[in-house]
């Protein structure tokens, strides 16, 4: 799945856009018909000009003979005008439409898909697809799919008038028009090819470039920068080239879209000034037609320039499509609350799971959570500790066995309501791009300052936070930039009080601390689960004097159980696990 990129036929790819017209079908007829109207009115407006023109030249006239069809030419521009800029923003409002409903479904598909499916990308790449390919979608349908019902409908409309003029002109025009878009389609088959390869080669750059950005640090440590700078530049010249490659058989397409509307312009004057030479045609009529050859090629023109924006949205849906055609793992969902008012009871009922290479995480695993218990689960890497507390987190869901929070099973609770009362505070915190408070008031956007501020001071977080520049008002750059890992650990926990969730799970929050630090999150992390049903995952022993109870785990089973004296006194796993810290120490 990590190799396959954009292989769904053309046909597929054309019918999933097809599909999103469907959003704003209204919209885009409305920009069509708009669109339409403006093209009609570009037909009286030659007919009162060549009025006009015709009076001056033919017929003398003075100019208060002339002055009618001089304000009508007049009220003709503005409406004209008028109906051009109301299209295209109706067209753009439609495609605004589906860029957002497309970026909905891609971030509530990602989320289907879980962890896992996110672990297995590169992170360049799916913001690539979900940003610059979802934005490629905008020019497709506000411009090409209105332009190429107008293309039809606006050179037929001046055909038929023309044809009423000077049959013979509309003839060299009706011969002519059709050579536009043939030639289109043929170039464009080897652009779209063109173009194809250079939006794989975007997303690999994209990709490229974020890992580098994100492994600056361990890149300058290990004296690997030059050469990533290296490598980051060869792909961009490779993307250059290709770039260089489309926008030439793009130029060759342009070129070729011009000189056959120039031949059939001239084609038309050629013919005109002969029969008028001749006078075998009149002089009104021939302006006529002079006036609208060149609107009877100029909408065929414009198609060909959004042809390319077609060949950009079919590169972008293949990559759109590999992330929604990913199957995501059953999670239907039930609509059961919980009742928390006694405190939540959980329950791991002969769990077992496996991921997709089929490394077996969890087998057979029984264990539970009182009310108000905490529980540290402790064991080697690998034995499944992460996946036991990603399945509490509903991050991933028990291929075997149940899950189960006060007799029901996790999977028929409402997704939203189990998330609303479980707080987790992982190894390494994310921090957004945002101010302090805005990270604490993750769970609670709307809480009020002064209980941000309390479940700073209970998670012995506001100390620092009012030595910051500007306080709880203090920007927090990506990724915790500016903010120390035990000043994130804080924050996160800060985060926690804030929510008052029944259930708290812990992912060994004092991992990489120095003892100052330590010392201060382990007194939050008391407070924090005193009284609520805890999950710790533990590896150190001063972690694990705030458990209950401790559960060691190897190779996703249970195999001690208890406290820490009895553990210790079985002189088993947990006890060689004990001496080893102690040694290390």
């Amino acid at each position: 799945m990590r190799d396959r990129k954009h292989n769904a036929p053309k046909d597929v790819l054309l019918a999933w856009l097809g599909d999103q017209k469907a959003l704003t079908r209204r919209a885009l007829s409305a920009s069509v018909l708009l669109g339409l109207l403006s093209g009609l009115l570009l037909i009286v407006q030659a007919w009162v000009l060549g009025q006009v023109v015709s009076g001056v030249i033919v017929q003398h006239l003075k100019l208060a003979r002339l002055m009618p069809w001089m304000w009508v030419m007049l009220a003709v521009f503005p409406v004209r005008a008028l109906l051009i800029w109301l299209s295209q923003q109706t067209a753009f409002l439609a495609s605004a439409r589906i860029k957002k409903e497309v970026r909905n479904e891609l971030f509530r598909h990602l989320q289907a898909l879980g962890q896992e499916y996110l672990h297995g990308r590169r992170t360049g790449d799916l913001a690539n697809t979900v940003v610059d390919g979802v934005e490629a979608l905008e020019p497709y349908y506000a411009g090409y799919l209105p332009q190429v019902t107008l293309a039809a409908l606006i050179p037929l409309s001046m055909l038929a008038f023309v044809a009423g003029a000077d049959w013979h002109s509309a003839l060299v025009l009706a011969i002519s028009g059709p050579l536009i878009p043939l030639f289109m389609v043929i170039i464009g088959k080897g652009a779209e090819r063109l173009n194809q390869k250079q939006w794989k080669k975007l997303a690999r750059l994209s990709a490229h470039f974020l890992d580098v950005l994100q492994g600056l640090t361990t890149l300058k440590l290990f004296n690997t920068s030059r050469r990533e700078a290296q490598v980051v530049a060869q792909i961009s010249d490779d993307y250059r080239r290709s770039t260089m490659a489309v926008l030439r058989v793009a130029f060759l397409s342009s070129l070729a879209l011009e000189f056959f509307s120039t031949l059939g312009i001239a084609m038309v004057a050629v013919l005109m000034g002969f029969r008028l030479l001749w006078g075998h045609m009149d002089f009104l009529p021939a302006l006529l037609v002079l006036l609208l050859a060149p609107e009877f090629f100029l909408p065929l023109r414009k198609l060909g320039t959004h042809y390319h924006a077609r060949m950009e949205a079919i590169a972008a849906a293949g990559g759109i499509l590999e992330i929604l055609n990913a199957q995501a793992p059953a999670r239907a969902r039930g609509t059961k609350t919980l009742d928390v008012k006694k405190g939540l009871h959980v329950d791991f009922q002969n769990v077992g799971f496996a991921y997709d290479d089929n490394r077996v995480a969890l087998s057979g695993l029984n264990l539970h959570i009182n009310p108000g218990e905490t529980l540290a689960l402790v064991g080697p890497s690998g034995s499944g500790k992460t996946t036991l507390s990603y399945l509490l987190l509903d991050f991933l869901r028990p291929q075997e066995g149940a899950v189960t929070v006060n007799g029901i099973d996790l999977n028929t609770l409402a997704e939203d309501q189990w998330l609303s009362h479980v707080a987790w505070v992982p190894q390494r915190p994310h921090m957004v791009y945002g101010t302090v408070s805005e990270n604490i008031r993750l769970g609670r956007p709307k809480a009020d300052m002064s209980r941000v501020i309390e479940a700073a001071r209970r998670a012995q977080a506001d100390p620092f936070i009012r030595g910051l520049p500007l306080g709880y008002e203090t920007p927090v750059g990506e990724s915790g930039h500016m903010l120390s890992g035990g000043q994130q650990q804080l924050i996160a926990l800060a985060r926690a009080f804030l929510k008052e969730a029944p259930l708290v799970i812990l992912d060994e929050a004092t991992a990489n601390l120095d003892p100052e630090t330590q010392d201060r999150v382990l007194t939050a992390m008391a407070g924090l689960v005193r009284g609520r049903t805890s999950l710790m995952i533990a590896h150190r022993l001063s972690t694990l004097r705030l458990a209950d109870r401790i559960a060691v785990l190897h190779t996703g089973r249970v195999i001690e159980e208890g406290t820490h004296d009895r553990l210790v006194g079985l002189e088993g796993t947990y006890a060689r696990m004990v001496g080893a810290y102690g040694r290390a120490a």
